[in-house]
């Protein structure tokens, strides 16, 4: 009898303590992009610290790949789900799939296509509206508001490059000497914003400004033109996100203007919320973190928070 109550103890103390424990799945659109890379790092630090366990998964760019780790984690019956969505077109699918399952829901980075957010579900990031606006506003100064503007769109599927595109156009419309002459897309790729800027060289462009919708397109765009013989070029090129490798670039000269997103607060706030969340309290829908301007007069300080 008294081995049979011994074990009804370390059962009941086996079931209490993995009621207690939190967890937490987590699908990243890619694991091999430097920014993602960077919010991957900043939610396994934060929830080891809080000592909440996590699952990440990898979806290698693949909406339905995608979905399918949600419906995974819903079957396991995760307390929360963190998305950072391969794209803002595939979210309505999966919102409905978690809502169902009344788990917390939050997504980061990337905006979800959602017309409204519904309750249990939360963004946590930039407001695009700020990127490309502080990006190009720069650039264009540098350029004394005038010259042939080239545009590198991130994913034409992701409300963040249209938007962070718009932004640019709208800025370079305010000014009369500035046009946009190209406007193509490189997938937020650096070997694809090399082969675009190459081609652009090739083909005989006149373009004085390159904004990039991140980057890692914008380093892209200097490899190209030393592709092209054009190393010493005075073409004006900008990033968005601040990488570590942005940041290398923009020391060196190379590059003239990104703008700092803030990743690791991104990771940070992402756990946070989500815990909040698992906790029962009401968050609003969206959790923005601002976009902040680097420059070369402000570097050091972005340098200085790798």
């Amino acid at each position: 009898m008294k081995t049979y109550k011994a074990l009804l103890l370390v059962a009941s103390l086996s079931c209490s303590t993995s009621v207690l424990a939190e967890t937490i799945g987590v699908s990243m659109a890619y694991f091999d992009q430097n920014f993602l890379t960077i919010i991957r790092q900043s939610i396994d630090k934060e929830a080891k610290a809080r000592g909440i366990t996590v699952q990440f998964e990898d979806a290698r760019g693949d909406v339905g790949r995608q979905t399918d780790q949600v419906q995974s984690f819903i079957s396991a019956g995760v307390d929360a789900i963190i998305v950072d969505p391969v794209n803002s077109a595939g979210t309505p699918a999966m919102t409905r799939l978690v809502t169902a399952a009344k788990i917390p829901l939050v997504y980061v980075n990337r905006t979800p296509g959602d017309i409204k957010l519904p309750s249990g579900v939360v963004f946590v990031g930039s407001d695009e509206k700020q990127s490309g606006t502080l990006q190009m506003e720069e650039l264009a100064r540098l350029a004394n508001y005038q010259g042939k503007v080239g545009i590198m769109i991130g994913n034409l599927t992701d409300a963040g490059a249209i938007q962070r595109t718009k932004d640019v156009e709208q800025v370079v419309a305010k000014y009369p000497k500035m046009s946009v002459v190209q406007k193509q897309t490189a997938n937020y790729s650096r070997n694809e914003g090399m082969d675009l800027m190459l081609n652009w060289m090739t083909n005989g462009e006149e373009i004085d400004i390159v904004a990039a919708n991140n980057d890692e397109m914008a380093i892209g765009a200097i490899m190209g033109l030393q592709q092209a013989g054009k190393k010493d070029s005075k073409i004006l090129i900008g990033g968005i996100d601040a990488t570590p490798d942005g940041l290398k670039a923009m020391s060196s000269g190379k590059m003239q203007v990104t703008v700092f997103q803030d990743a690791i607060g991104q990771g940070k706030a992402a756990v946070d919320v989500a815990q909040k969340m698992i906790k029962g309290e009401k968050l609003d829908p969206y959790y923005w973190i601002p976009f902040e301007l680097v420059t070369p007069a402000t570097l050091q300080k972005y340098v200085d928070k790798e």
